[in-house]
């Protein structure tokens, strides 16, 4: 009887140590599995990091570029708004305008465009609203005037269009006391507000 219960005792043994390797088998599986992923993910985060590198690397140069391209914008409108004299100022405009096109053809050839803003509703995410006018010609909320272009880089903003909006159309008031009544309302919104 001895040799028997040894035996069970020795399979016995056998059978737990062989569950303890399975459950370690499969911890180790596991683990090796997501390593891997972890490696995976982690080289294709390296592949987008370096293609993001190469397609902005030039975004702090082609910004600091931008306010050359706003001082010859702004020299050509200064000439083409005075009375052309006869010594050779017409050959120096036409000198500044090939300047300025041949930095923006070098600008445009590193994906770097100009943001057409005019008209357009106004994007919080394209301009940066300057002003409000009252311009009964262009719809509210519009773009009435550029006052400095904006430019992207590829798909990133690289500045802001700086623009004057319409402002939003004034609603008639039915009587004086719906502007008291507003009025104070807006006494007590302002109000409240400021104890926030």
């Amino acid at each position: 009887m001895p040799d028997g219960t040894s035996n069970e005792k020795r399979n016995e043994e056998e059978s737990v140590s062989a569950q303890a390797l399975a459950a370690e088998n499969a911890s180790l599986r596991d683990r090796m599995l997501r390593a891997l992923a972890d490696a995976e993910n982690t080289r294709r985060r390296a592949e987008r990091m370096a293609q993001d590198t190469s397609k902005y690397a030039v975004a702090d140069f082609a910004r600091e570029l931008l306010a050359v391209a706003d001082n010859l914008r702004r020299t050509i409108a200064a000439a083409e708004q005075r009375a052309p004299e006869p010594d050779g100022d017409a050959a120096l405009l036409e000198g500044v305008r090939a300047t300025e096109r041949a930095l923006m053809h070098a600008l445009g050839r590193f994906g770097v465009r100009k943001i057409d803003a005019l008209g357009v509703p106004f994007d919080p995410t394209l301009h940066e609203a300057v002003i409000e006018v009252a311009d009964e010609s262009h719809p509210p909320g519009s773009v009435v005037q550029v006052l400095e272009d904006g430019f992207t880089i590829h798909d990133r903003l690289l500045r802001p269009a700086r623009v004057a909006v319409a402002k939003r159309r004034a609603q008639p008031s039915s009587s004086p006391d719906d502007d008291d009544a507003a009025a104070g309302e807006g006494l007590q919104s302002s109000s409240s507000r400021r104890v926030m």
